[in-house]
């Protein structure tokens, strides 16, 4: 049988169904309204397991995007579905450098991976950033890499990469990093899901 539901009662009761189907299983509080809002996203329930958190990561994250804090994100398809209304009031942009011209040349010119210049031009900026990383390994592979070469200080990395080739291994390289960091482990992930971890944070501040 259909339900019948107000249009602005659908969220409230998709979450609410989820609630249900997570029975008995315990969630951290802290990490709580991550994991039910990708879940709500993907309608994938291995999430409870896959998303890693490194200690307070989601703190850190709500009180970086409290301060102004960017968002950096490897497609455009993870930029859009961010609710930027809500982090330009709190002052902050999202960036993505994909689609560039410039970094397209320079990616052709050097043989490397568009993502790989994208995050080069990312270390370049001057405020503090959160890296949601939904599509492309290469991009948390270049981000491990300009972190490591003290390049880059990100106030979060969001690791959500799908896929088959290096995804797994471009995830496993922040698993012991001192970086606050959100990890999908395994193959799963998406632009879908960086945006929904990134919009999980900023509905913790404001609607």
């Amino acid at each position: 049988m259909l339900e019948a539901i107000q249009p602005m009662d659908i969220e409230k009761r998709s979450f609410a169904i989820i609630t249900e189907l997570l029975g008995d299983t315990r969630l951290d509080p802290e990490n709580e309204p991550v994991i039910k809002r990708v879940i709500h996203t993907t309608a994938d329930f291995d999430y409870v397991k896959n998303l890693v958190f490194s200690p307070h990561a989601v703190q850190k994250g709500i009180a970086a995007l409290q301060n102004g804090c960017h968002i950096v994100t490897d497609t455009q398809m993870g930029k859009a579905g961010i609710n930027k209304t809500v982090l330009g009031k709190l002052g902050g942009e999202v960036h993505c450098f994909m689609s560039d011209e410039d970094v397209a040349a320079e990616a052709k010119e050097r043989k490397i991976t568009r993502a790989i210049v994208s995050m080069e031009r990312a270390a370049r900026l001057q405020e503090p950033c959160i890296f949601a990383i939904g599509n492309a390994p290469t991009a948390l592979i270049a981000l491990h890499d300009l972190i490591t070469a003290g390049k880059l200080e990100p106030a979060l990395v969001i690791g959500v990469p799908v896929g088959f080739v290096n995804v797994v291994e471009s995830k496993e390289l922040f698993l012991d990093s001192a970086v606050p960091h959100i990890i999908a482990r395994g193959r799963k992930g998406g632009s879908n899901v960086a945006a929904a971890v990134c919009n999980a944070l900023l509905y913790q501040i404001m609607r």
